[in-house]
């Protein structure tokens, strides 16, 4: 393929032929002790054309003038050696063949071999060191790694791998395929629709071409695999490259966003199937991590619900900012384990202490803190389910209100530094139980704010539904799909805003370090999602068509359920902050003294099991939650 010659290429040459010129020109200098005879000047000044022809040829000829710098890799260099040996052997010979070196020095050809692969080599990595840490790529391990790629590649075994994008992202795909011997896998080409990397070469490996080239590649290549690196890459472009896919009938995976790879390398491990996920077109979060960095770094920092889906996206993401130490306080045996051996592999550096515990035991509470005094606190133990807490409203108030208490008081009598309670949009005019716990939840946070001999900053994050969470929507699809149907979806208008956990934990984050206290901080959640329309997309990404291979079906509000979510009530203010992504509610204080013996009240009914009773003093300390008027004795 005929190479793109565009400004950039011509500021190369330019900067070679400099370097070319130095080099020769250094080089007899050093040969005559920086004294140059003139006999020496006028050889030079004959062979210049000569030896810089013969360099940019044999530079073009090894592909030098494809690639890209900023992705330069050990192949690049090699390849530098190699057209710069084949320069200097072609000029000797030439030289030979003239004149039998008569009134040349002949070692001035081997310093100037040197100074070339010097300057050459120094240049591209120098370029390279700009743009990322290039150093951690060429420590003994990656040569080891590239030399094993390099003697698989002459294999040639596994199938032939094309990447769509040759940005960042596709770069470092390629370098995992490259440097990871256990790969059997290759990579042949990529594929990008920016004009300026066509026929260029990042790893050696050529821009075939377009996007929309899939089909004609896969044929002419024999491509067996598709990986699309675009994380940024919107939803609509995502349907079009998937259906580009399916029509050249190859496999496709895709790398996902940047923030759901923890260490920020990417790994085979990394690479998955396309999911819904991918087709919502979530921009990634611009952190300021230095302010993040700065309240997470060197410090103790607990994390209750550590396993559950936000917990554990809290505590993989808080890892990433070097605390001393994360307290993982769960109760759920299991996922706690898990979660444990994960942490403890992906950070080595930091201290890792699983706590099996319970929020809603204050005793226990008290003897955890007082053990590690923990400086920040993440509040994300709840529950969540809808129907379930419908049913059980005394759980709501223990697990959720009560538990919440415990937890405030005690990150208070500890003078902890911050206190970030992980809220939900159902908490606004809440039509259900569940909603209704959690706002009273955030006005127990909200009121310890107030207190004038309080030491501890308590922040409230608001936002949505995720995408992957336990008790997610699509997980239910995708089992129903597999069962050949029918979906179920409750109801033909309900929407629901989402995004991605990555996302939300990363912004709970930021909005950490941004509270002063008693903020209630909303996440902008983008465009709501109808239900139905991705219960429909689902089964199209499965292969079938709705209502066709796989029937829907309307079963109908399920208890405590609305058809949409808001972030905010009429009676809340929003204020924007300096983050695009997050927003400020002002909203009315809270008395405690009130609030008190309404919770005080709840309790007694919490251990008496009365549900009725319950349901009325959440709307006396929430007037806005909608009563449900369907009861669900045991």
């Amino acid at each position: 393929m005929k190479i793109i010659v565009n400004r950039n290429f011509f500021v190369v040459l330019l900067l070679d032929l400099i370097l070319l010129f130095c080099s020769i020109y250094l080089a007899h200098l050093i040969r005559f002790d920086f004294t140059l005879p003139a006999e020496q000047w006028n050889s030079l000044v004959t062979v210049l054309p000569f030896l810089l022809c013969m360099k940019l040829f044999c530079f073009y000829f090894f592909d030098l003038y494809k690639g890209i710098w900023r992705y330069t890799s050990l192949n690049d260099l090699v390849n530098i050696v190699k057209a710069s040996t084949a320069a200097t052997v072609g000029i000797i010979v030439l030289i030979l063949y003239v004149n039998r070196f008569e009134n040349i020095s002949r070692s001035v050809y081997i310093i100037d071999w040197c100074l070339t692969v010097i300057f050459m080599i120094g240049t591209r990595v120098l370029i390279r060191l700009g743009f990322s840490k290039f150093t951690e790529d060429i420590g003994f391990k990656e040569i080891k790694d590239a030399f094993l790629q390099t003697m698989k590649l002459g294999r040639r075994q596994g199938n032939r791998v094309l990447i769509i994008g040759a940005g960042d992202c596709g770069e470092m795909v390629c370098r995992e395929f490259r440097e990871n011997a256990s790969i059997k896998s290759y990579v042949v080409g990529f594929l990008d629709d920016d004009k300026s990397k066509l026929g260029r070469k990042i790893h050696g490996i050529p821009v075939m071409g377009k996007i929309e080239d899939i089909g004609r590649v896969v044929e002419s290549a024999g491509i067996e695999d598709v990986i699309i690196a675009i994380p940024s890459i919107g939803p609509d472009r995502m349907r079009y490259i998937i259906s580009l896919c399916e029509q050249a009938d190859v496999n496709f995976k895709t790398v996902p966003d940047m923030g759901e790879i923890i260490d920020g390398r990417i790994k085979m491990s990394s690479i998955r199937d396309v999911e819904y996920r991918d087709l919502l077109g979530r921009k990634p979060v611009k952190l300021d991590k230095h302010k993040i960095g700065a309240y997470l770094g060197g410090k103790v920092v607990l994390v209750t619900g550590a396993a559950g889906s936000i917990g554990s996206g809290l505590c993989k993401q808080i890892c990433r900012y070097a605390p001393e130490k994360i307290i993982l306080f769960e109760r759920a045996e299991s996922p706690l384990y898990d979660l444990d051996l994960e942490l403890k592999k992906l950070f080595r550096s930091v201290e890792i202490i699983p706590v099996l515990g319970d929020v809603q035991n204050k005793e226990e509470l008290l003897k955890i803190f007082d053990a590690f005094h923990p400086q920040i606190v993440f509040h994300a133990a709840a529950y969540k389910h809808v129907p379930m807490m419908e049913k059980y409203p005394w759980k709501a108030a223990e697990n959720n209100i009560f538990a919440t208490r415990n937890i405030v008081d005690t990150a208070d009598r500890f003078k902890c530094e911050k206190f970030v309670f992980v809220s939900t949009d159902k908490a606004v005019n809440p039509f259900n139980v569940m909603g209704a716990s959690k706002r009273i939840s955030e006005m127990i946070v909200q009121s310890h704010s107030t207190m004038k001999h309080s030491k501890t900053r308590f922040i409230t994050v608001r936002f949505g539904n995720v995408i992957g969470s336990v008790g997610s929507v699509i997980p239910l699809f995708k089992k129903q799909i597999q069962e050949g149907g029918p979906v179920t979806v409750t109801h033909p208008e309900m929407i629901r805003f989402f995004m991605l956990i990555p996302e939300a934990c990363q912004l709970i984050l930021q909005a950490g370090s941004m509270g002063k206290g008693g903020e209630i901080f909303i996440l902008k959640m983008g465009a709501p999602v109808k239900i139905d329309t991705m219960a429909r997309d689902l089964i199209r990404f499965s292969g079938f068509e709705p209502d066709v291979d796989i029937k829907i079906e309307y079963t109908g509000l399920r208890p405590g359920e609305k058809l949409y979510e808001e972030l905010m009530t009429d009676q809340e203010n929003v204020v924007p902050t300096a983050h695009e992504k997050i927003m400020i509610l002002e909203s009315s204080q809270v008395d405690m003294k009130v609030l008190d013996e309404k919770l005080d009240a709840l309790r007694t009914l919490s251990e008496k099991r009365n549900s009725e009773e319950i349901r009325k003093v959440f709307k006396q300390i929430v007037p806005e939650y909608n009563l449900n008027p369907e009861q669900h004795p045991l």
